[in-house]
């Protein structure tokens, strides 16, 4: 029998993934409302591609559905075990599209209406969209989950299956990759005078 919605919400993933192994839809509508946005979010990070984005993200949730009957509580946490499957399906689609020349692939479209904070803003963003796409695949990963998901070095290391110290290592590189890749365009994103 389920649980009222707002019971439900305030459960945690774990026992979310246990209820929805034994049949609680509500279970999986709540986890599912909560963890598609993440995994969507990491996935147009990692891809820069919206469409190949939700695919692996669907893909990510129909693995944690089929995991849910034998989910162990405890035995990790749910948002660590969906970065490691979307970040290793992200990772997988790169690897079959590397025979597309960089410059073939699609930019990412900003939708919103032009005022001049919304359109230095989108620059911004596809300029380090652009520039994460340039970064070595394990450096983009670490700096992903570090920077733009907010992880903590010890769940980056869980994720990407690496030491703490190889995560460090990553994000550094990788921010250093970052810089040099932006800095001929600071003026022209609007960062010479901040």
């Amino acid at each position: 029998m389920s649980m009222p919605l707002d019971a439900e919400e305030s459960r945690s993933d774990d026992a979310l993934l246990a209820l929805y192994g034994q049949g609680d839809r509500l279970a999986a509508r709540v986890l599912a409302l909560r963890l598609t946005p993440v995994a969507l979010r990491v996935a147009q990070r990692m891809l820069g591609d919206p469409a190949e984005a939700e695919d692996v993200a669907q893909e990510a949730m129909l693995r944690l559905w089929r995991a849910a009957p034998g989910w162990q509580p405890g035995a990790a946490k749910v948002t660590t075990w969906l970065y490691r499957v979307v970040v290793n399906l992200a990772t997988d689609r790169l690897r079959r599209r590397r025979t597309v020349a960089l410059d073939d692939a699609p930019e990412p479209e900003d939708g919103r209406p032009g005022a001049l904070a919304g359109l230095i803003e989108a620059d911004r963003a596809a300029a380090l969209q652009a520039a994460l796409m340039v970064l070595p695949e394990r450096q983009r990963e670490a700096v992903v989950l570090r920077h733009l998901e907010g992880l903590a070095n010890p769940e980056i290391a869980a994720v990407m299956g690496v030491g703490i110290e190889a995560v460090e290592s990553l994000v550094a590189r990788g921010k250093r990759g970052l810089v040099t890749a932006l800095a001929a365009r600071r003026g022209e994103l609007g960062y010479d005078g901040d």
